[in-house]
């Protein structure tokens, strides 16, 4: 009769937020050393901020000033968030990397999650770019109102970012993969973009907390929504896709 393996030998079950971290540190892993994610979204926001300024910035108006900053600041995040979603699943569709991933023995919900936690880390750092130039360029105090923005941005981002993982596996096997990302995304952000454009807007107003309130609900309620849609719908959309 045959002894029983070592307990060293037999092998180790892996929970799910150590799968999770495992496809996390993998796109982080891959940004770090190739840097096109952050570095095209980045600078593509970051051109997008100049051209709004020379276009609508007005010394003279400070309160008209205030209110185009709003819209300054989160639509180029818009559109270099589409772009970084865009090209984080586009190193999935290389050598059927993908498929490799769903065949390994980590969870759907765990590969979402993962995904999802990398594109948040990622449109940060686009953010990053972005609020600061948009505050240098339109004249906003950040020692004012720089807590608020980051607050802002931390309650807005996880739904782009989830969002982005859950609809983003959808553009992995079909061929106009960057406008079906676009199509579906925005519709579903819209949301989340007015209300972090108005919340935004509303502070640089002055306006009552009680005002500002209403906004975090909608970012609040449009994070969870996303977030509970990855984990339970992640796998049949892949699976499907």
């Amino acid at each position: 009769m045959s002894s029983p393996a070592p307990a060293a030998l037999l092998p180790r079950r892996v929970g799910w937020a150590e799968q999770t971290r495992i496809v996390f540190a993998k796109d982080v892993a891959i940004e770090l050393r190739t840097g096109e994610v952050v570095t095209t979204s980045a600078f593509f926001g970051f051109v997008i901020v100049i051209m709004s300024s020379l276009s609508f910035y007005n010394s003279d108006l400070p309160a008209i000033r205030a209110q185009v900053a709003a819209g300054a600041i989160w639509l180029p995040t818009a559109f270099a968030s589409v772009l970084s979603l865009s090209r984080t699943w586009q190193r999935e569709r290389q050598e059927s990397a993908f498929d490799g991933l769903l065949v390994s023995p980590l969870s759907h919900s765990a590969i979402f999650m993962g995904k999802a936690l990398g594109m948040f880390v990622f449109l940060l750092a686009v953010e990053a770019v972005v609020v600061p130039t948009a505050a240098v360029l339109f004249n906003i105090d950040l020692l004012h109102f720089g807590p608020a923005l980051l607050l802002i941005a931390l309650c807005a981002t996880p739904g782009i970012a989830a969002a982005g993982a859950l609809f983003g596996v959808m553009t992995v096997r079909t061929t106009a993969r960057d406008l079906v990302l676009a199509i579906v995304l925005f519709p579903l952000l819209a949301p989340t973009l007015m209300a972090v454009v108005g919340v935004t807007r509303d502070l640089f107003d002055g306006q009552p907390l009680e005002i500002l309130l209403g906004y975090f609900k909608v970012m609040w309620i449009f994070d969870v929504a996303f977030l509970a849609g990855g984990l339970t719908l992640f796998g049949s959309l892949a699976d499907g896709g």
